[in-house]
């Protein structure tokens, strides 16, 4: 048993939280990362006992294009502003696990620049992958590169190469002594190399007692990277998807077959870490068919088989949707300024909700290490039991509209609801209970939760009737599309546009344009324009590369691409 068996982590992205400038002037430090210091209390307070942070260190965006592993971002503030954070959460008893983004690097970093400066015979053309000197990159540097995910700002690292490898080392190494930093969350998994996260778990078992490595792997089979010798967890996008799903169709089937193939997939060892939403995914509130569905899907959250996550905001009900355009991720990760949720705090009915989930997480050790078993299932109605050390939890969860009368199993004795308070007399092994809609309920031998330390309970009753109030717009069904699917209609939105630039209907020669003014206050056609004269200064510019500018008219994509040069 370890620390993070325990977890409830708390989701925070830095640089939108704190409300940070979009792009590096690589100036002096501010220290934003302390407004963050106030918040300490509120994530102990609604039962996250840690908290994952990043991206951190110096880039030139919006943090996964990593200029200096060993500097906080100076829009955070100095190495020293993160050790006090650090310092912070753990007096707290809050545990902190940083992002690690080692999958990339930015162009600013000192092994790229050095590789740009001296080309064949830069010591670093190896640090990167599949380097090409006859080649060429939308940068006109006059060769070209590996990248991640077509975005030739972010450079792939060659993660075979023993340099590379014991770089990285010892960066981890560097985060634990002069951070004491618990952990990290490693940013692209699915595509790192196997004996590259090998080589981090040596070193995790090496700094700390109980460093977790927890990694972002969207599909495939979760016990390829979760296992004894490469990560402790991996990021569960499959429940992810059921969960909200599975409530806006009435489906609890592809929650339960979810929930089945995934202990199947870990054999029941290996946990996964679980959430609703992240800073790369729309708001919950924002894809559930109604705000009622919170509750349901909560419960899940904090029931179901995994170490449970919430995203920063997520816990006041706010929604966020990407954007079109560029900067599509910009509504998902906003500012949030302590002194505006103060009141909410206390008085916000959904983080009433959460306050109680956290509490009853900590107290039933089953919802922690108890095994799984599947009871009672419909489309509507779930109801599962969690059992350990002869302590057995049920859970019923209704998502429909009208009131149920639900059956469970336990063993016989006192059993009390965390979420209404209700207590039931189990004899004979079976029970029944009705559950209202949009509802549920965790039933938990009383004796455990005796004591002081249980917020009061919370009639969902009344909560979903003050929801329902409080939503003036109530959220349409997002159903996320497959990266299939995002790829095909990106793919098809190109080609639309390259006919019009066949057409000469896109004609940045023709158009009047103004090169001197601020980047952020410049049209499409400028930002395309001011990319083009940057890319000349390195050398001619070939009617493919004037392509590849014009057909990116994303406002956000282009004022990335064009501050990051140098």
């Amino acid at each position: 048993m370890a620390w993070y068996d325990e977890a409830i982590f708390y989701h925070i992205y830095p640089l939108g939280m704190t409300g940070a400038p979009r792009y590096n002037e690589y100036g002096e430090p501010v220290e934003r990362l302390n407004k963050l210091i106030p918040w300490i209390s509120h994530i102990k307070n609604i039962g996250c006992n840690a908290i994952y942070i990043g991206p951190l260190f110096e880039s030139v965006g919006h943090g996964y294009e990593t200029t200096d592993y060993r500097k906080l971002d100076s829009r955070l503030g100095t190495n020293e502003t993160l050790k006090n954070f650090v310092k912070e959460c753990h007096a707290q008893g809050v545990r902190v696990i940083f992002d690690g983004v080692f999958n990339h690097t930015g162009r600013d970093f000192f092994a790229f620049k050095d590789l740009k400066e001296n080309r064949e015979n830069s010591r670093y053309k190896d640090w990167y992958c599949n380097v090409n000197f006859w080649g060429n990159n939308s940068y006109n540097d006059g060769f070209g590169y590996e990248n991640w995910g077509g975005h030739d700002l972010l450079v792939k690292l060659n993660q075979r190469n023993p340099e590379v490898i014991n770089y990285i080392c010892d960066v981890i190494r560097f985060w634990v002594e002069e951070f004491d930093v618990d952990g990290i969350r490693l940013d692209a998994a699915d595509v790192l190399d196997f004996d590259f996260m090998k080589a981090l778990r040596r070193v995790a078992n090496e700094v700390k007692p109980e460093f977790w490595l927890m990694g972002e792997v969207i599909h495939g089979d979760y016990i390829r990277w979760a296992n004894a010798e490469t990560l402790h967890s991996v990021t569960n996008y499959h429940l992810h998807k059921a969960l909200f799903s599975g409530y806006n169709d009435h489906n609890f089937f592809e929650i339960a077959h979810t929930v089945k193939r995934l202990n199947d997939m870990c054999g029941g060892v290996f946990k996964l870490y679980t959430f609703v939403d992240n800073h790369d995914v729309e708001r919950i509130m924002s894809k559930l068919s109604s705000p009622k569905g919170f509750v349901p899907v909560h419960i899940l959250l904090y029931t179901l088989p995994g170490i449970p996550s919430i995203y920063y905001g997520s816990e006041f009900g706010i929604e966020g949707r990407k954007a079109h355009g560029g900067d599509a991720d910009a509504p998902l990760r906003p500012e949030l300024a302590y002194d505006d949720w103060t009141t909410a705090m206390e008085d916000n009915t959904y983080v009433k909700f959460i306050k109680v989930l956290g509490a009853m997480h900590h107290k039933v050790k089953a919802l922690s290490y108890g095994d799984y078993r599947e009871q009672n299932l419909t489309t509507r109605q779930y109801t599962f039991s969690r059992s350990y050390e002869g302590t057995t939890v049920v859970v019923m969860v209704n998502n429909d509209d009208n009131n149920c009368t639900m059956h469970g199993g336990a063993p016989d004795g006192t059993y009390k609801g965390v979420l209404s308070g209700r207590v039931i007399n189990v004899c004979g092994g079976g029970f029944s209970a009705e559950i209202g809609g949009n509802s549920g309920e965790i039933w938990v031998p009383e004796h455990i939760l005796n004591g002081e330390d249980m917020p009061e309970t919370v009639s969902i009753e009344s909560f979903n009737t003050e929801v329902a109030k409080k939503a003036e717009v109530v959220a349409e069904p997002v159903e996320e599309k497959s990266i299939i699917e995002q790829v095909t209609e990106t793919a098809k939105k190109q080609e639309e546009i390259l006919e019009e630039v066949k057409k000469d209907k896109v004609d940045l020669e023709s158009k009047e344009l103004d090169l001197n003014k601020p980047y952020e206050e410049m049209t499409v056609e400028e930002l395309q324009a001011s990319i083009l004269a940057k890319m000349a200064k390195n050398g001619p510019v070939t009617e493919d590369m004037k392509r590849t500018v014009t057909v990116n008219t994303h406002q956000g994509s282009l004022l990335n691409w064009v501050r990051s040069f140098n």
